[in-house]
């Protein structure tokens, strides 16, 4: 059975790692819905916006040393994919994942990002709180 919202979500995703790998999120807004949450994993409460979601994942490309997916998983509905990567910030190593929701027409809507062990995530945050911390807050 043809799914073209399947079809629009592995052409975001796609367009997502060339972003990645070419380290240029210049047409990042074109993957992610205008009302799009991002959750933080050194913050509780979510930020709200394409903008939040730009401006934080424009930032973090910068911050990540040797960042690097290794695997990705699907839900079987398609409109679900985690994201499994690793990455050093400050000399700390760490591992996350990116937990991504799209909606029916392969936007973004949902960005949400687990980071271990504490000591890279504490790293990662301190960065992240010296170059956005007082901008991503006007998003909260």
């Amino acid at each position: 059975m043809h799914n073209p919202s399947g079809e629009k979500r592995k052409k975001s995703l796609s367009r997502w790692h060339s972003m990645i790998a070419s380290r240029d999120l210049g047409e990042l807004k074109t993957i992610i819905h205008p009302d799009a949450v991002f959750r933080s994993p050194v913050a509780h409460t979510p930020y709200n916006g394409r903008e939040a979601l730009v401006l934080a994942l424009s930032t973090v490309i910068n911050v990540f040393e040797d960042f690097t997916y290794h695997r990705q998983f699907f839900t079987e509905d398609g409109n679900n994919a985690t994201l499994e990567f690793s990455a050093n910030v400050g000399g700390k190593e760490l591992k996350g994942v990116d937990l991504i929701k799209f909606d029916d027409d392969g936007l973004i809507i949902e960005f949400e990002v687990m980071i271990r062990p504490a000591s890279g995530l504490m790293a990662l945050g301190e960065e992240m709180g010296k170059r956005v911390g007082a901008k991503l807050k006007e998003y909260s």
